[in-house]
């Protein structure tokens, strides 16, 4: 159910995704944001030729995070029973997490602004950061008496080790994009101005790589944060015996010695 608060625009192999709450900073967690970012990723997804989303925010902010107006007058969906917002957080706000950990391609982050909270944690799941100049992060869940409860607890400690995660969770401290950028949250700071075009210059080189090659090393990627040693090596074996057999490794070998770009077709 994509609509003009979160957009979708693909072009070519290049999707652009677009936090659009731009008057209130881009809260997250608001009703039927879980089905949004399901549909947009599955919609992702569903693009065989796609190769690279970008993500980013309108306006001023990346995402300033939860609604803290309707937790502090415990209404809309911070209304109703424990079960009513355990109920809420599965389907609204981890709904967004599963969505944006389930895209294929990669993805590169452009945190044009603060990105707290939930908006730190969303921005986290970018596999490629780019910050504007005026970013700025923050996990200040204990600011406002609560944990981490989207998911952060898993995937920062994963980004800027142990120490510095549990600084910024115990601490509640929010950091400029120099200071995100030596810690490892994001790979480099750029003004403000030219933070989409570096974006889009870095999706292009991604583009220049094999379609479903860049899939499998994602999602190798992503399970080696979870399986063991061995079953890493196994699966990497399994994946490279299988593109040793397509069209595209073939291709990439001509090229690379006839000394030309090579044209991958996702075969």
């Amino acid at each position: 159910m994509l609509d003009d608060q979160l957009l979708l625009d693909i072009d070519g192999p290049i999707a652009r995704l677009t936090l659009n709450r731009p008057q209130t900073r881009n809260p997250l967690g608001l009703r039927g944001d879980g089905a949004r970012f399901a549909a947009a990723a599955a919609a992702i997804n569903a693009e065989r030729d796609l190769r690279c989303v970008i993500m980013t925010g309108a306006g001023s902010a990346f995402s300033a995070g939860g609604d803290l107006k309707a937790m502090r007058e415990r209404s809309g969906d911070f209304g109703g029973s424990v079960l009513d917002l355990r109920a809420h957080y599965r389907e609204h706000i981890h709904g967004i997490i599963r969505a944006l950990w389930s895209i294929e391609v990669p993805m590169v982050g452009a945190i044009n602004g603060p990105a707290i909270g939930l908006g730190n944690d969303v921005a986290s799941l970018a596999d490629i950061r780019i910050a504007a100049q005026s970013a700025k992060f923050g996990a200040t869940f204990l600011k406002i008496g609560l944990i981490p409860g989207d998911g952060g607890a898993w995937l920062l400690p994963r980004h800027i080790g142990w120490s510095r995660a549990a600084e910024l969770f115990f601490t509640g401290d929010v950091v400029d994009a120099e200071t995100a950028c030596a810690w490892g949250l994001v790979s480099r700071v750029v003004p403000d101005a030219e933070l989409l075009p570096a974006a889009e210059a870095l999706a292009q080189k991604i583009c220049q790589q094999p379609p479903h090659t860049l899939r499998m090393t994602k999602k190798l990627m992503r399970d080696a944060t979870q399986a063991g040693f061995e079953t890493i090596m196994e699966n990497s074996a399994a994946l490279q015996a299988g593109l040793h057999d397509t069209e595209d490794h073939r291709e990439a070998l001509d090229a690379f010695f006839e000394k030309r770009t090579p044209a991958f077709k996702g075969r």
